[in-house]
């Protein structure tokens, strides 16, 4: 599948992306609808990742011009108070948004967005909470596809209309699913596999280097460095990365150079995109990636 794919993204500001095609937003951070303007009629569901401000304070004016009878959903992490308090504030501010749904989502939950595409979110560690909470989530956008199965392959399309009469559809067909797109939130690195095969990865940068543990630590939530990135992304396979949420203290320069040292360290070989600190970027994909 391919996708036109925006968004801005700069630590502490704000976070969103939005796939046009899906009409999917993840995070809904300060600007979205000032960049997105009449096209943001299109996103029919909002899938927030954590209640940080930058990545929902966009919400406000977002829903304000786009809710509907039933729409836009909004999903957000099911243990987060701040999201029942923003229903209920918005539904008395604007009462006009009274047909948005705002819809708890825990970890391992699966969401289905059309006949072939679900949305399945997992916690990450972002955000300290106690076991069995889900405070902080990442998504993917997984694509459903029913294939014939290979035993079957050579029969006569009126020999595969015969066995689904006499023993089901399910006998002679598998379900397939393919990760298209997959967002991280903010997060730290820890379990590559969860990222595997995912056609494209949005993963945030925060930090630069390994060095900035530290720093990262001293922050209060958990982020990624660039470096920790790069390093997944070369043990694993992913078809396409774009980065993100990015430090403002680091120039535009500073973030290319330690993108191409790092893509050169650890030998990748697919292209990388960026948003870079304080940049919009529309059609993400259709841009010259920083490296590949």
């Amino acid at each position: 599948m391919s996708f036109t794919l925006s968004g801005y993204s700069t630590a502490l500001f704000s976070t969103w992306y939005f796939i046009e095609e899906l009409g999917l937003l993840f995070d809904a951070g300060d600007g979205v609808i000032s960049s997105l303007l009449q096209k943001s009629r299109k996103v029919n569901q909002v899938f927030i990742s954590h209640a940080d401000r930058d990545h929902l304070t966009g919400l406000f004016q977002f829903n304000q011009l786009n809710a509907r009878k039933g729409l836009p959903e909004i999903y957000y992490p099911a243990d987060c108070g701040s999201f029942p308090a923003l229903e209920n504030f918005t539904k008395q501010f604007d009462p006009q948004v009274s047909g948005t749904l705002w819809k708890p989502v825990q970890s391992g939950d699966c969401i289905s967005i059309r006949k072939d595409l679900e949305i399945h979110a997992f916690a990450n560690n972002h955000v300290p909470a106690k076991p069995g909470q889900t405070k902080s989530l990442s998504y993917k956008v997984v694509q459903v596809r029913t294939k014939l199965k290979a035993e079957f392959a050579a029969l006569s399309g009126n020999e595969i209309k015969q066995l689904i009469a006499e023993k089901g559809k399910d006998f002679v067909s598998e379900e397939i699913r393919n990760t298209v797109l997959s967002y991280s939130g903010d997060t730290p690195v820890d379990e590559y596999q969860k990222w595997d095969n995912s056609a494209i990865l949005i993963h945030e940068a925060t930090f630069l280097h390994k060095e900035e543990e530290v720093a990262k630590e001293a922050h209060g939530n958990k982020h990624s460095t660039l470096e920790e990135v790069m390093q997944m992304v070369s043990e694993i396979n992913v078809g396409k990365l774009v980065l993100g949420h990015f430090s403002s203290r680091y120039s535009a320069q500073q973030i290319r150079e330690a993108i191409q040292h790092y893509y050169h360290l650890y030998q990748l070989q697919i292209p990388v995109y960026g948003v870079l600190p304080g940049q919009t970027v529309m059609n993400i994909l259709q841009t010259d990636p920083l490296c590949g």
